[in-house]
C-alpha cells in the first residue's frame, strides 16, 4: 500500500490529538473522513455517500457506501431497484442500501487526497475549538496585537486565536502598525466561510463607540444614565443619544466628563478625526429630532401624521442654519435620521 498506512494512522490519532490540543474523537472523525475521501478517489465518483470506520486496535478500516434506491438514477450515489436487488435482496424503491468494503490499500493519488483532507479538516477543527472559546465574547471589546496588514484585511492576534478586520470594519484613514496593541469589537463568528470559523472584528461599528463610553462612564453600570442610541460614520462623526433616570443628573455632562476627560479618552482610541456629538434623548419626538440635529438651531418641526409607519418629518430652519443642519455632504442630517429613526427633510422658513 502506498503512502497511507492505516496502522500508522490508527496509532497516530492519540498523538495528533495531544499535539493539536483537540479531543481524540474529533481527530478520529477527521482521520475517518480522510480515509473515506481516499476510498472515494480510488473506487467511486464524488457523489458517493461514503463513511469510514477505523479500528484503532488493529489498524483496519471498513468503508460503508450508502446508495439511494430510485426509479431513475442520476448520479453514482443512486441505484435503480434492479441494481440494488443484486446487492441486497430486501432493497425497496426510495429506500437506502449499504455496501461494506474492507479498506486495505490506496493508490498514490488517493493517498495524496487523504493527506490534503486530513490537513484541511484538522485546521478547521482547531479553528472551531478556538472559536468556541470566543462564543461568549461576541459583542465585547477585546485587546489584540496587529499581526498582518493586507490590502483588504487586517489580521489581529487575540491570544489564543486570530481575528480578521475587513476593510469595511476599519476606521477610514486609520493606519494600524504591525505589532501595535489595538482594541477591537468581536462582531460575530462566521462559520459559513467554508474555511472553518472566522472571528470578525470591527473598529468602525457603532457598538464599538457605545462600549468604549460604557467603559469610561461607571454611571451606566449603576443605571443613573443610559445610552439610548448611537449613529456613526466611522472616522468622521458619531452622534450619541443619552438620558438620565436619576433626578438632578445631567446625562450629557456625565458622558463628557470633568473637563471633557471621558469623551477625550474615547477619542484617543478612535482618533481625533472623528467628531463626537453627545445629545440628550427625549421622549418627545420633536424635541429628540431637534437635539439630534445639534449644533443646528431649529425653528419648528412637522411630523407627517398621514402615515405614522413611514416616520417622516420636515424640519424648518432659518437660511443661515440650513448648511449646519444638513452638514458636510449631508452628514449631520443623515446621522440624526439614523439616531431618531425618522426620515428628515430640511426646509427653510419662507
Amino acid at each position: 500500500m502506498e503512502d497511507l498506512n492505516l496502522k500508522q494512522l490508527a496509532t497516530a490519532v492519540h498523538a495528533i490529538a495531544e499535539e493539536k490540543n483537540l479531543p481524540e474523537d474529533v481527530v478520529l472523525d477527521v482521520v475517518q473522513q480522510a480515509i473515506a475521501a481516499a476510498w472515494r478517489r480510488d473506487n467511486g465518483d464524488r457523489d458517493l455517500n461514503v463513511r469510514a470506520i477505523l479500528n484503532q486496535q488493529n489498524g483496519t478500516a471498513k468503508v460503508i457506501v450508502h446508495y439511494d434506491v430510485v426509479e431513475e438514477p442520476e448520479n453514482g450515489g443512486q441505484l435503480s431497484l434492479e441494481e440494488a436487488k443484486k446487492l441486497d435482496k430486501k432493497a425497496l424503491i426510495n429506500g437506502v442500501i449499504e455496501q461494506e468494503h474492507e479498506a486495505t490499500s490506496f493508490g498514490r493519488v488517493a493517498a495524496q487526497t487523504a493527506k490534503q483532507v486530513l490537513v484541511q479538516k484538522l485546521r478547521e477543527a482547531e479553528r472551531e475549538v478556538v472559536a468556541k472559546q470566543f462564543d461568549d465574547k461576541i459583542g465585547q471589546i477585546l485587546t489584540g496585537t496587529v499581526a498582518r496588514v493586507e490590502p483588504r484585511v487586517v489580521r489581529i492576534e487575540l491570544g489564543r486565536g486570530e481575528g480578521i478586520m475587513p476593510a469595511s470594519e476599519q476606521i477610514p484613514g486609520e493606519r494600524l502598525m504591525v505589532g501595535s496593541r489595538v482594541k477591537v469589537l468581536l462582531k460575530e463568528i462566521d462559520r459559513e466561510s467554508g474555511r472553518g470559523p472566522t472571528l470578525l472584528l470591527s473598529r468602525a461599528d457603532p457598538n464599538f463607540v457605545r462600549i468604549l463610553f460604557m467603559q469610561e462612564v461607571p454611571e451606566v453600570e449603576t443605571g443613573a444614565v443610559e445610552i439610548k442610541g448611537v449613529a456613526r460614520e466611522a472616522g468622521r462623526r458619531t452622534k450619541l443619544a443619552v438620558s438620565s433616570s436619576a433626578p438632578g443628573v445631567d446625562p450629557v455632562g456625565t458622558f463628557v466628563g470633568a473637563k471633557g476627560v471621558r469623551v477625550q479618552a474615547v477619542m484617543n482610541e478612535i482618533g481625533d478625526a472623528e467628531k463626537i456629538d453627545i445629545i440628550t434623548w427625549d421622549a418627545d419626538t420633536k424635541n429628540f429630532i431637534a437635539n439630534a440635529l445639534s449644533p443646528a438651531e431649529i425653528s419648528r418641526i412637522d411630523i407627517d401624521d398621514s402615515d405614522p409607519a413611514a416616520k417622516k418629518a420636515t424640519v424648518y430652519v432659518n437660511e443661515s442654519q440650513q448648511s449646519v443642519a444638513i452638514g458636510k455632504q449631508g452628514q449631520n442630517v443623515r446621522l440624526a435620521s439614523q439616531l431618531t429613526g425618522y426620515e428628515l427633510d430640511i426646509a427653510t422658513e419662507e
